[in-house]
């Protein structure tokens, strides 16, 4: 995720850079100032069309469709939107989670217990950073390091869930702890709920990936902003001449960044620049457990 001065005006407003809906756009818009540019020569040059032509009329049906696009596209953002801040509260929460299962060991092992808490300081932030690997559907094995003990060296198997694998060897040992008495049956159900909310979040995030925004909702939008903009010089080149080729390639553009935007936000757990910063979260999870435990 990209960080920004947003009082930094000038920055915005003229610097370029290869994610900007405008340079991904320049090939389209060209096109589109190509193809208006040829219709108003088409009509004012090569036809001679009148200015009382039904073609004049086209303006009221765009008047009309404009008010239906705004609506689309307002709700595509805000839907789009929507999906992103969700995934990011939901990663922020697993930040709180960690700390607090952190907060809660390190409160309930004994001092000399120096495997266990070595354990848990490196499984949490392993969950962290399996889950971001997880959800960009990247394979990664995750082990502890090998100076840990043997008992420490959890296999992964990469065929399966391995967020849930990390949270089983969690409670795993948790439970282990329990049956050596080392812990309590109150403290074995306040850890079990810490747990639990590791595996909660991790659904609610599959939920945000596995359910796209519905293909024919989506292509019908891009459908309409296609149409609307291939008829626009039509109706606006009687009234604006060859100055209706720039004004087109401006709506365009502004029309379809919504749409290229929405497209990239609906997705919060990719590698995009506007996508959820997992790792900067991965690492700073794993420096507060760190300093916890």
């Amino acid at each position: 995720m990209k960080g920004y001065n947003p009082k930094d005006w000038f920055r915005l407003l003229f610097l370029i850079q290869k994610y900007d809906t405008l340079a991904r756009l320049a090939p389209l818009m060209l096109i589109i100032l190509g193809y208006s540019l040829f219709v108003a020569w088409l009509e004012i040059d090569y036809l001679g069309i009148e200015e009382d032509s039904w073609l004049a009329h086209l303006t009221t049906m765009h008047s009309l469709l404009s008010f239906v696009l705004s609506i689309l596209m307002v709700f595509r953002t805000n839907t789009a939107y929507d999906r992103w801040w969700e995934g990011r509260k939901l990663w922020g929460a697993l930040v709180n989670c960690s700390r607090n299962f952190a907060l809660k060991l390190a409160a309930i092992l004994d001092t000399n217990d120096s495997d266990s808490r070595r354990f848990f300081r490196k499984c949490i932030p392993i969950y962290a950073f399996s889950l971001r690997e997880h959800l960009q559907s990247h394979i990664t094995l995750y082990m502890l390091d090998n100076e840990e003990p043997e008992e420490l060296k959890p296999i992964i198997d990469l065929e399966k869930h391995v967020p849930n694998q990390i949270a089983k060897f969690m409670f795993s040992r948790v439970n282990e702890l329990y049956k050596k008495g080392e812990i309590t049956g109150d403290q074995l159900i306040v850890l079990n709920n810490e747990i639990t909310a590791f595996t909660d979040i991790c659904g609610a995030c599959e939920r945000i990936k596995n359910t796209p925004i519905p293909y024919s909702y989506s292509s019908f939008i891009k459908k309409f902003i296609l149409f609307f903009v291939l008829t626009l010089p039509f109706a606006l080149v009687f009234n604006l001449g060859y100055y209706a080729a720039p004004i087109v390639t401006f709506v365009f553009y502004v029309m379809a960044s919504l749409e290229m935007v929405a497209e990239e936000i609906e997705e919060p757990f990719g590698t995009d620049t506007n996508d959820l910063p997992m790792g900067k979260l991965s690492e700073n999870i794993q420096k507060h457990v760190e300093e916890i435990i």
